[in-house]
C-alpha cells in the first residue's frame, strides 16, 4: 500500500474548505455529515456554498488565511485554478494541516476514499487515485449487500457494550458478539427490532450463553492456494478465537484469518496434540478451525471431537468441474424443471 488507510476524527474541529464553487460545495456535502466545523476561504461563494454558511458554516472573504488553515484538522483545497491550489497547498502543508487537493493526487496528503454510510458504520473504498470509477462500483455492491438499517443496530449494540460487560464473562464475549451480529441482526434489520431486543435480553440473562456457541472447524485447503478457499472457510477463519494449521498450508490463506487469533502450527505426526488443543479452544464458546492440507484423518478427528462434546463440522472443497460435467449437471437441472 502506498496509503495507509485510517479514519481522521475531526469531532469539534475545524475543517477548512479554500474555494466557493461547485468543487466546494461537492467536500463540503462530504464534510457536512460529520460533527467538524466547517471553515470557507473564498472572495466569493456560489449559491450552495453561500447556503452552508448561512446556515452556520463560517466564512472568511479571502484567497488564504494562514490563522484558520493552520488551526484546521484537514484543508480541502478547490478554488478552481491550479495554480492557486498548488501554492496554498503548499501554504497549508508548511502549516502542517494535512491537505486535499481536488484532482490533484499528487498535492494530497490524503485522497477521499468512495464512501458507503449506514453511520456509525462506515466503508471506505480507495484505489490511490487510480482507478475512481472502480471504487463507486465496489460501493454500489456493497450498498446493496449492507441493510440500511444496519447502523442503527450497531449503534444499539455500542449502548449495550455496558450490559455485555456485567453478564458475559469475557472468555464468552466474542462468541456472544458473533451471534449477536447473526440472528439479532437479522431481526432488527428485517423490520423486527423488538425481537432482536428480546433475543438480546434473553441471552444475557442466560450468561451469554448461545445456541451457535462453541464450534471445531476442520478444514482442507489441500488445493493450497487462498483465491480457491471456500466462503465458508473464510468466514470460519474471521470467527475463529484460535487456528490450527498443518506447516504446509499456504500463508495466503492464513492471511484470511482475523490477526489475533490465537495460532499453532502442526503435523500429522502428532494428532493427539492437536486434537486436545482443538477441544480445548472450542470450550466457553470459544471458536476453533484446523486448517490441514494432506495426511490428516479428517473424519476420525471429527468423531473424536464430537466424542468429546463438541461441536464439529467439515468442511471441503468442491473438486474442479471439467466442463462436460458442468453442461451434465445444468442439463439434470433442467430436465427436472420440466
Amino acid at each position: 500500500m502506498k496509503a495507509f488507510p485510517l479514519f481522521l476524527n475531526v469531532t469539534g474541529k475545524r475543517v477548512v474548505i479554500v474555494g466557493g464553487g461547485e468543487q466546494a460545495a461537492q467536500k463540503a456535502r462530504l464534510a457536512s455529515k460529520t460533527e467538524a466545523d466547517l471553515v470557507f476561504i473564498a472572495p466569493a461563494l456560489e449559491d450552495e456554498v453561500a447556503g452552508r454558511v448561512a446556515g452556520g458554516a463560517a466564512h472568511v472573504p479571502a484567497v488564504v488565511d494562514n490563522a484558520a488553515l493552520s488551526d484546521a484538522a484537514l484543508a480541502f483545497i478547490c478554488t478552481g485554478c491550479a495554480g492557486a491550489d498548488a501554492a496554498i497547498s503548499a501554504v497549508a502543508r508548511d502549516l502542517g494541516t494535512i491537505v486535499n487537493v481536488v484532482d490533484r493526487p499528487d498535492l494530497c496528503d490524503v485522497t477521499t476514499p468512495a464512501i458507503v454510510d449506514r453511520d456509525p458504520v462506515v466503508v471506505a473504498i480507495g484505489t490511490e487515485g487510480t482507478a475512481p470509477v472502480l471504487a463507486r462500483q465496489i460501493k454500489t455492491r456493497l450498498e446493496a449487500v449492507l441493510e440500511p438499517t444496519l447502523g442503527a443496530f450497531a449503534a444499539e449494540a455500542g449502548a449495550m457494550r455496558p450490559r455485555v460487560e456485567r453478564h458475559v464473562p469475557k472468555a464468552k464475549r466474542r462468541a456472544f458478539w458473533e451471534w449477536a451480529f447473526n440472528v439479532p441482526r437479522r431481526l432488527f434489520t428485517g423490520g423486527d427490532r423488538e425481537g432482536a431486543v428480546a433475543a438480546i435480553d434473553a441471552a444475557l440473562a442466560a450468561g451469554g450463553n448461545v445456541a451457535d456457541g462453541g464450534l471445531v472447524s476442520l478444514i482442507d485447503v489441500a488445493h493450497g492456494e487462498a483465491d480457491l478457499v471456500t466462503l465458508r472457510t473464510v468466514a470460519r477463519l474471521q470467527a475463529a478465537d484460535v487456528i490450527v494449521h498443518d506447516m504446509g498450508v499456504a500463508p495466503g490463506i492464513l492471511e484470511l484469518a482475523r490477526r489475533d487469533a490465537e495460532r499453532m502450527a502442526s503435523t500429522p505426526d502428532t494428532p493427539g496434540t492437536t486434537l486436545d488443543a482443538l477441544a480445548d479452544a472450542a470450550a466457553d464458546n470459544t471458536r476453533a478451525v484446523f486448517l490441514s492440507t494432506a495426511g490428516w484423518p479428517i473424519a476420525e478427528m471429527a468423531t473424536d471431537l464430537q466424542a468429546r462434546g463438541h461441536s464439529v463440522e467439515i468442511v471441503g472443497t468442491r473438486p474442479a468441474e471439467t466442463a462436460e460435467g458442468l453442461v451434465q449437471r445444468l442439463w439434470r437441472r433442467v430436465a427436472g424443471a420440466a
